[in-house]
């Protein structure tokens, strides 16, 4: 049984320094108030999802844990590109967010809700299973309608998600997508989005920068709603003319390595420029076919939002050792002072579970592992670096910390398994 361990850790060894990379789907899309009585949408929705093939799928206006579940399990995995789970599900005071994912590519970590005035903020973080890489999605659906009152709730709305960007360590991959309501650039909520404040990365970036009202021909080719010129299922009419759903990435993601938005890359899918003030599905779209586009007409007053990321790196967790370990473990980093790279190595051991047949411990899966942290904070406690949030399984690892974005002084490394916390002190000499 020994020899099996030690073998999978020499494969677990060659897979996690290989350098990776992976081109990945993001879409956000707001399905119109779903609930699980309205069966009669679905082929409209497995016709966009199974041509647009997201990797990720944000929604919108969801209204219950069963109708999560009808995404997923009546519309998501009845297509054949591939499982997709869901993440947890809150429901909030109003319309809800979820996400979807492709258990192949993504391991779900949590959902935060950040409460604002109206609807919850969500906070999905995932883990790109091929990188390591950890990635935070901001679900929104601000407030609706155009009166000054209306832009300064979504103004407020954006505050309370700033808060929380404002606060993430530097180099933090992020992005907020969803249907944001927003009139143009001048709005309030859409320059607080992109405002830079000194000492912190929360702000977002624009990959379109469209300046003035986007309600104009000028930039038909952006709008995602309406998809329709007449009422019917609910939903606002009107036509192509308003540019209200977005992604918007964070100064790391903006940048080359790691996980980086593909440029060009953003469109709303299915929008051909030719259909301002008019329904997506009139004859000819020159973006997708007509039983797409009817397929759009029909499933939502919005279009989706798809852009590609790629994650990209060599994994910087690295397996030290074919033994596995009896316990948990966190070492001295070494060097120590050091300036700025040290490395950090810990142990994880072999779960055991008790055999409900024998009595007897066994093994626990070597597949299942358990999530271990590794975060940094300065002197005064703020968490400055995220080194690690993801499952491993049993080993011997190390990890190296870059501070070269950091003063000197003294730092604190924690780790976290289950029930397992441990900390040490480290010194930055600069």
């Amino acid at each position: 049984m020994l020899k099996r361990y030690k073998y999978f850790l020499i494969v677990l060894f060659i897979a996690n320094t290989i350098h990776a990379q992976d081109t990945v789907r993001i879409m956000a899309y707001n399905i119109l108030n779903y609930d699980i009585s309205d069966t009669s949408r679905h082929p409209y929705y497995r016709t966009v999802v199974q041509n647009s093939n997201p990797d990720i799928l944000v929604v919108e206006e969801i209204l219950s844990q069963n109708a999560v579940n009808n995404i997923r399990d009546r519309v998501l995995n009845t297509i054949g590109i591939g499982n997709f789970s869901a993440g947890t599900f809150i429901n909030g005071f109003d319309s809800d967010n979820a996400i979807f994912f492709k258990t192949s590519k993504f391991a779900f970590i949590s959902n935060i809700p950040i409460r604002t005035e109206l609807r919850d903020i969500n906070e999905f973080k995932v883990v790109h299973i091929a990188t390591s890489d950890t990635l935070r999605l901001y679900a929104v659906h601000l407030k609706a309608n155009n009166t000054t009152p209306d832009q300064q709730q979504r103004a407020r709305e954006v505050d309370s998600l700033r808060k929380v960007t404002n606060t993430l360590p530097l180099n933090s991959n992020f992005i907020v997508l969803g249907d944001f309501n927003i009139y143009g650039a001048t709005e309030p909520a859409y320059q607080k989005l992109l405002q830079i404040i000194p000492g912190n990365e929360g702000h977002f970036f624009d990959m379109l920068n469209l300046p003035g009202s986007w309600n104009n021909s000028a930039y038909a080719v952006y709008h995602t709603q309406s998809t329709r010129v007449r009422q019917f299922g609910g939903g606002a009419t009107g036509g192509m003319d308003d540019r209200f759903d977005m992604i918007l990435y964070s100064k790391a993601v903006n940048e080359p390595g790691g996980v980086t938005i593909v440029q060009q890359s953003l469109n709303a899918y299915g929008n051909d420029g030719n259909h301002f003030n008019d329904s997506i599905n009139k004859p000819p779209n020159n973006a997708v076919g007509q039983v797409i586009a009817d397929a759009l007409h029909y499933s939502s007053d919005h279009l989706p939002i798809l852009a590609l990321f790629r994650f990209e790196s060599t994994i910087g967790i690295t397996p030290v050792s074919n033994e596995i370990p009896h316990e948990y473990k966190l070492y001295q980093n070494y060097p120590n002072p050091f300036n700025p790279v040290t490395t950090i190595q810990f142990s994880i051991p072999i779960l055991r579970i008790v055999d409900a047949a024998g009595g007897q411990l066994v093994p626990h899966s070597m597949r299942e592992g358990v999530f271990i942290s590794i975060k940094v904070y300065d002197i005064i406690g703020r968490e400055v670096s995220e080194l690690i949030d993801e499952q491993l399984t049993p080993g011997e690892y190390e990890v190296n910390f870059d501070a070269g974005n950091l003063p000197g002084g003294v730092y604190f490394y924690r780790l976290t398994a289950g029930d397992f916390i441990d900390s040490k002190k480290m010194i930055l000499v600069k």
